[in-house]
């Protein structure tokens, strides 16, 4: 247990309670341990909005979240939130007795407002406590391929350049160490002049990166003399999101050779790739996870919505066999059948213990998963292949001297195919088919992601089904030709076809999860070609022609 963890219970609950908390430089997995705590006991949060999204998840769904005020004019226009009103959110919420925890970007102790925050507590006996993060001055440059230092262990100077003086750009020029400039996208050139005007060489080397430890992260190399030249020829200014904040590293450490050896973070496969996933938010969850460990960008789009059977008397009966011992076994094919079982427990007042002396089967671990926190472990889970098939080659046949009872019990939707019927009928099976639930097409998306679908805005789409190829082209159009389509197996590659669809990605196996790795490979694949012909690595999204293009069927 951390030693901080109930620092906070043995203060007076009258006078509340502050927690400074650095919410890192972007990653919502770069919080601490300790902040995760900290942010799950809270009662007020008050975050600056760029990291509001960081935060948000780990607190309690009561949680009270005071807007900062903007009350800079000059600074509304420009959308950058002046955030002076936040001492007096923190000081309000303290004294009414409340636990808050006032998060920053970056680290609390690098951050000027959080300071004068904790003096003015101090000042009125308010307890409070600091939990560190990770300065974006050091995590942007790791994630980068930046280090800071190497075994010659030179000094690293850190210069904020919207509050520099002129003896601080005097020392920091004189040095030869590294150089790590907190400042703006459209001030890095005049940023690079101090220092050559202070003795730096103009040939010295310079990263500039901008959105870092994000999957939006964009890194230029240069030198001090040559970033100007290089933002104008790459057409980064003038723009209107000059103002963004960026990490500049100056010094050998961060040579391009060196970076592109040691730049892990934007050399992952899918990169910043806008990847739409249309399935269901719950099916969608680990499938989105593993995406973004490819540094993919997962926007899940519903396609299916999901409704009760127009009549319920075939569930309720099979329910009530159910306890009455009418079967041997039941069989899970999905998360949502496991969902209607158990709304039809609770209708009856039943639980988990009802299962008691009845085998039970999950095809795969996220219906495992789903039977798990309802109280349920599975007897029977595929070894192999997670599906029907799957499931079938390890289903015991039944056996009248080991099984006093020949029948199943199977849930399922109202659009199943008959593969898991059949397969157990030859394994001398009698199986009760029941509708547990029917999937209904969804209610479009909103029009700005139909408008992505269709306008090439995507990068990659993932089909895991017929019905999503349908539903999808049904709720929001085709796909744009230049968005990479990856389908789960050959039905759904045909039905991919059969839309006008060109098929980029198959997968080698009916698995999410192997779908997922197949679009990685191509991702990779895409990445290593462009980098062994000297051009610039590209999303598919960024090299979208003007119209559609139009597919024949193979």
């Amino acid at each position: 247990m951390s030693p901080t963890t109930n620092l906070s219970t043995a203060y007076d609950s009258a006078h509340g309670h502050v927690t400074f908390l650095g919410a890192g430089p972007g990653d919502p997995g770069l919080l601490t341990l300790r902040a995760v705590e900290a942010l799950a006991g809270a009662d007020v949060l008050i975050a600056e909005p760029d990291v509001l999204d960081v935060v948000r998840g780990h607190a309690r769904a009561s949680v009270s979240t005071p807007e900062l005020t903007v009350v800079d004019d000059a600074s509304t226009a420009a959308g950058i939130p002046v955030l002076r009103d936040a001492v007096n959110l923190v000081m309000e919420a303290a004294r009414s007795g409340r636990r808050v925890v006032r998060a920053v970007s970056g680290d609390p102790g690098l951050d000027a407002d959080a300071g004068h925050e904790m003096l003015a507590c101090a000042a009125e006996g308010i307890p409070f406590e600091v939990v560190p993060g990770i300065a974006a001055a050091v995590g942007v440059p790791a994630y980068a391929g930046v280090p800071l230092r190497d075994a010659q262990g030179a000094d690293v100077r850190f210069v904020d350049a919207r509050t520099a003086s002129e003896r601080c750009w005097s020392e920091v020029g004189a040095s030869d160490g590294t150089v790590v400039v907190s400042t703006t996208l459209d001030a890095v050139a005049a940023a690079a002049g101090e220092l050559v005007a202070a003795g730096r060489k103009p040939d010295t080397p310079l990263t500039v990166t901008v959105a870092g430890t994000t999957t939006r992260q964009r890194t230029w190399t240069a030198t001090l003399g040559t970033i100007a030249q290089v933002f104008k020829q790459g057409k980064v200014l003038p723009s209107p999101e000059g103002h963004r904040p960026v990490i500049a590293v100056v010094g050998e450490r961060s040579a391009p050779a060196q970076r592109d050896q040691l730049a892990w973070f934007e050399s992952k496969p899918l990169f910043g790739w806008k990847v739409l996933v249309p399935r269901t938010k719950e099916q969608a969850a680990s499938l989105s996870d593993q995406l973004r460990s490819y540094g993919a960008v997962p926007h899940e789009v519903p396609t299916i919505a999901v409704e009760p059977p127009r009549t319920p008397q075939q569930m309720e009966r099979a329910v009530k066999g159910l306890v009455t011992g009418r079967y041997e076994w039941i069989a899970f094919t999905s998360v949502n059948a496991v969902k209607a079982v158990r709304e039809k427990f609770e209708e009856y007042g039943l639980d988990a213990r009802a299962f008691a002396g009845i085998k039970v089967a999950a095809v795969g671990e996220q219906t495992a998963k789903a039977l798990i926190d309802f109280g349920v472990k599975p007897d029977l889970v595929p070894s192999g292949e997670q599906s029907a098939a799957g499931l079938l080659e390890d289903w015991p046949p039944y056996d009248p001297v080991f099984d006093p009872i020949d029948r199943v019990f199977l849930p399922r939707a109202d659009i199943a195919t008959e593969t898991l019927v059949a397969g157990l009928i030859e394994l001398g099976w009698e199986v009760d088919d029941v509708t547990a639930y029917r999937t209904v097409r969804a209610s479009p998306p909103p029009a700005e992601t139909r408008e992505a679908i269709k306008g090439g805005g995507f990068d990659a789409v993932l089909f895991t089904s017929s019905s999503t190829v349908r539903n999808l082209v049904g709720i929001a159009g085709k796909p744009h030709n230049v968005t990479v389509i990856a389908c789960i197996g050959p039905a759904t590659a045909k039905t991919a076809e059969e839309h006008g669809l060109r098929v980029d990605v198959l997968s080698p196996e009916p698995s999410v999860h192997r779908l997922a790795e197949a679009l990685a490979e191509f991702g990779a694949g895409r990445r290593a070609a462009a980098v062994e012909a000297g051009e610039h690595v590209t999303r598919p999204s960024e090299r979208r022609p003007g119209g559609r293009r139009r597919r024949t069927t193979t």
